[in-house]
């Protein structure tokens, strides 16, 4: 198994079982924080040795909105269904929410000075994206609400697990260090 795939066994595993102990300890007690800046931090240390590369050069900013397919899904729903589009509009409405997300996961990372604060600025941008994601909720007039046969705490429900959902998804997809486009420090060089 490559290391990678060793990476997201143990990642999965720890979000399913717990984490395990280590020399000293006992599994009466993690936290997920603790779990994941031990199954993470050795990410970011790759992250800055490639930042220290002397070759090393930011790239210019590049967003698909919201990753994941949820911008696109958006769109193809408002192609396919134009009173959709006409109630809701042509982008997610927390889009701006993503895109805000992509510019720190972008150059961020290349200004942390120690792979423990470019840990911490990441979960920092994941837990801002949805708080973000939370407050585009849009105020739900009476009509609003019978159009769409919710209710107001159903619209804050779905709000909420989009936000949640998608903090999950950058949580677990969004390491340092992956060949995914959507990594911890993407703008800068590919780690080794």
């Amino acid at each position: 198994m490559t290391r990678r795939g060793v990476f997201l066994a143990l990642a999965v595993g720890v979000l399913l079982t717990g984490a395990p102990a280590t020399a000293g300890e006992t599994t009466s007690h993690w936290d997920m924080d603790t779990a994941e800046r031990e199954l993470e931090l050795w990410r970011h240390e790759l992250l800055a040795e490639a930042l220290a590369r002397d070759d090393a050069r930011l790239a210019p900013f590049t967003t698909d909105g919201c990753s994941g397919g949820l911008s696109a899904s958006w769109e193809y729903v408002g192609r396919m269904a134009p009173a959709f589009r006409e109630a809701y509009g042509e982008h997610p409405p927390w889009e701006n929410c993503c895109i805000e997300h992509d510019r720190r996961y972008h150059g961020a990372a290349g200004f942390a000075a120690t792979p423990l604060e470019s840990f911490d600025a990441r979960k920092r941008a994941d837990l801002e994206l949805r708080s973000c994601v939370i407050e585009t909720r849009p105020g739900q007039e009476e009509k609003d609400l019978v159009e769409t046969g919710l209710t107001d705490s159903q619209v804050d429900l779905i709000y909420g697990a989009v936000a949640e959902l998608m903090y999950r998804a950058v949580r677990l997809g969004g390491v340092p260090c992956t060949t995914l486009p959507w990594r911890w420090g993407y703008g800068w060089p590919a780690c080794d």
